[in-house]
């Protein structure tokens, strides 16, 4: 019994019917093939863990991809030209990793505090000026990735994070850093490159668990007594 299969860039424009009868599938690549539709078909595949759409031309994906309730491992959305996602991958309680970097997404779904299993969330490079208050559900999340967008707060509901260690900003419109962050007993590693801050709070000396801040290109004041404080224990990188 088949249970993985390997499209990767093979032109394919489409997908092939016969990929609709192979409902025993776990792991299904349809990367960098061009492709600009998902059929509602796709709700037919019931064990797939594993989804790569990467790299193709989607402009959507239909509501049906949140009734592949399997999907546990990962699901890559990455390097397309969506706009949005839809509300129904809130029931996809069990993935553990979503990529809808590199497109062109304004919003995320209320619905993605549903999705309670994610360790790691990529939306790098969209158009995201806030995050939804549902956020702070994701108490499981390890790793979040917004480079490359227009954010200029977080939710006070990110200060739910518990578990986050890697929070990667850089190149987004933050004026301060975000104070939600000063209760996360876990992060490690904040990177802050390419914002608009101009001051450091006190606070961020006192983060428990804080090994990496980057703020280069920023225009902060390096001879703050905070910013002495991390270079001591070698936290900060200002140039």
């Amino acid at each position: 019994m088949r249970h993985a299969l390997n499209l990767w860039r093979q032109d394919l424009g489409e997908v092939p019917d016969a990929v609709w009868q192979q409902t025993e599938l776990r792991v299904l690549i349809l990367a960098d093939n061009g492709l600009t539709d998902l059929p509602p078909r796709i709700e037919q595949l019931q064990q797939l863990t594993t989804l790569d759409l990467g790299h193709n031309a989607l402009t959507t994906v239909p509501e049906e991809l949140g009734r592949l309730t399997e999907l546990s491992d990962c699901l890559y959305l990455h390097d397309n030209q969506l706009s949005r996602i839809p509300e129904s991958l809130g029931n996809l309680t069990r993935l553990r990793y979503l990529n809808v970097g590199e497109n062109s997404l304004t919003v995320l779904p209320d619905a993605i505090g549903g999705m309670t299993g994610l360790i790691e969330l990529r939306a790098q490079h969209n158009r995201l000026t806030a995050l939804p208050d549902t956020i702070g559900r994701l108490r499981s999340l390890r790793e979040l990735w917004l480079r490359g967008n227009a954010i200029e707060h977080l939710p006070s509901s990110a200060g739910e994070l518990c578990a986050l260690r890697h929070l990667d900003l850089r190149e987004n419109s933050l004026a301060a850093v975000p104070e939600p962050l000063a209760g996360l007993p876990r992060l490690r590693q904040i990177d802050l490159r390419s914002n608009r801050l101009g001051h450091v709070p006190d606070w961020l000396a006192r983060m428990p668990s804080l090994e990496k801040l980057d703020l280069r290109w920023n225009t902060v004041d390096p001879y703050l007594p905070v910013l002495g404080e991390l270079e001591r224990v070698g936290c900060v990188v200002l140039t």
